[in-house]
């Protein structure tokens, strides 16, 4: 799996949170909401230091993760986080793994 994040995505979760350098910010798999991957599920945000990741980037000093037991949430997928301008906030996109 690959964890790929736009600068104005990344700019975006910066500001709102605060996050300073060296920031961790986790992807995590929450019961509820929408998402095109898994039925039922969606992801949440948790600033907190990593265990155990399977997929990360670092972006402007902060990292971006999601951890392994997380993992069975994008069945094959990578995640793509853009910036969604006519929204003004980040939107997931999941593209089947190479």
């Amino acid at each position: 799996m690959k964890l790929t994040i736009s600068e104005q995505a990344a700019k975006w979760y910066s500001d709102e949170l605060e996050l300073q350098e060296g920031s961790h910010l986790r992807f995590y798999v929450r019961y509820g909401g929408h998402s095109s991957v898994q039925s039922g599920f969606s992801l949440g945000i948790m600033i907190e230091e990593p265990e155990a990741v399977a997929a990360a980037t670092t972006l402007n000093k902060i990292t971006f993760y999601v951890e392994e037991k997380d993992i069975w949430y994008f069945d094959g997928h990578d995640l793509l986080i853009t910036f969604n301008e006519k929204l003004t906030e980040p939107e997931f996109h999941y593209e089947k793994s190479a």
